[in-house]
């Protein structure tokens, strides 16, 4: 379904607004990112999905850097890791924050890292569920990203936890990115987003509870065919 919803980018300062780099240095940061994006030894089947995922211009939009200290929350199937983990992997730090349930899709990005050392030796794992986990040492993060999982921690009540546990981890001036799936402003409220869409205030609003201050939403993947009514919500 990846792609198929509306979805939408949120960064958000820790504290402040993180200085920008010098144009030189982000031209070079974009050259290294094309670079993994286009590292021939990414999955096929995630490959397939940049068209609609715009790696790219999401991770510009987010300013990471290659020598930045990325934690990566919930990364499921691992698209997001194929390119962050080698575009980190000399000059930053990944870090790759899993579920503490244990499951067939768990074991299988364990599986996907350790069979892959070229790419996947320097990254690090942690474990949250319930935001009670430190994933990180405390002010350690330049960024922490999060895609398509602010409506499961709405659906268990525990998006206010979480989101302080992002909080804790990040530096002064870091950044939180959440895309999830984006609810049409007319619709009701709903606190447990039965459907997979969140308001994208409430979003907002549930970092600014945990101390973040707002700094802007893309429309990147923003897609104008989804009505975001369909009888089974996001799935």
């Amino acid at each position: 379904m990846a792609g198929m919803t509306a979805t939408d980018w949120l960064c958000l300062g820790a504290m402040t607004t993180a200085l920008l780099l010098p144009s030189v240095a982000r031209a070079q940061d974009a050259v290294a990112l094309e670079a993994a994006i286009q590292d021939p030894a990414r999955a096929a089947r995630f490959v397939a999905r940049d068209a609609a995922r715009h790696p790219l211009a999401e991770l510009t939009f987010l300013r990471i850097a290659p020598d930045a200290t990325v934690v990566e929350v919930w990364p499921g199937g691992g698209y997001w890791s194929e390119i962050l983990a080698p575009y980190l992997h000399d000059h930053g730090h990944y870090v790759a924050a899993l579920p503490t349930t244990t499951d067939e899709g768990q074991a299988a990005f364990r599986v996907k890292l350790a069979a892959d050392p070229a790419r996947f030796d320097r990254a690090m794992l942690a474990t949250l569920e319930d935001g009670a986990q430190d994933i990180a040492p405390p002010g350690s993060a330049d960024a922490v990203l999060t895609f398509r999982n602010l409506h499961n921690w709405l659906a268990s009540g525990t998006a206010d936890s979480i989101l302080a546990a992002f909080f804790r981890v990040l530096k002064p001036g870091g950044v939180l990115g959440m895309e999830d799936h984006r609810a049409r402003p007319d619709r009701p409220r709903d606190p447990r987003a039965a459907t997979g869409y969140v308001h994208q205030d409430v979003a907002v609003a549930l970092a600014e509870k945990a101390g973040f201050v707002f700094e802007a939403a893309s429309e990147i993947n923003a897609n104008p065919k989804d009505t975001t009514d369909w009888p089974k919500g996001v799935w």
